[in-house]
């Protein structure tokens, strides 16, 4: 964290464009069919890659709003091993891995293939550039600092109106 500085805040031209394009990617994934579960459970992996606790807070919150499931999130750092993901979901994470880590050992590029082959054009498009809409936002975050909150009771959450990757 560098101090009081919210990258996000200080230059609100550019967060609106980030924000504008998190909105066109949404839309593109609706249009592919991808339900709201799937962008969320690829937007808590990609959280808990890059590390970024005010994401992961926000999107946890998200994901079971969209019915991901409490076993789901508690299994995710191991979805490979668990068999309680679709072939979508299966894809989804694939791609969201791919795009965070970036690296070539022989499995991403695999995977990759395996996933676009489980999808459509369109959704293996719209994935991808989810993927890279909540690596950009995750970015911001950890480099702003964002604070994550404790809440009050369980149960009494407030969850913002947000799509894919929008952040508040």
């Amino acid at each position: 964290m560098v101090g009081s500085f919210f990258l996000d805040k200080s230059d609100p031209g550019s967060w609106r464009a980030l924000n504008g394009l998190a909105l066109k990617v949404a839309s593109a994934a609706e249009a592919a069919g991808l339900s709201r579960a799937v962008l969320e459970l690829l937007n808590v992996r990609v959280s808990q890659l890059n590390g970024c606790a005010f994401c992961l807070d926000l999107h946890d919150r998200l994901a079971r709003e969209a019915g991901v499931s409490t076993q789901q999130l508690a299994v995710l750092p191991a979805w490979r091993e668990a068999a309680v993901f679709d072939e979508t979901e299966r894809a989804a994470l694939a791609i969201g891995e791919a795009a965070t880590a970036l690296h070539d050992d022989g499995k991403s590029f695999g995977e990759l293939a395996a996933a676009r082959a489980a999808l459509t054009e369109a959704q293996f498009s719209a994935l991808q550039w989810c993927a890279i809409a909540m690596n950009a936002f995750n970015r911001v975050s950890i480099l702003s600092g964002h604070p994550v909150r404790p809440r009050a009771a369980a149960g009494t959450d407030s969850i913002p109106t947000a799509t894919a990757g929008v952040h508040s």
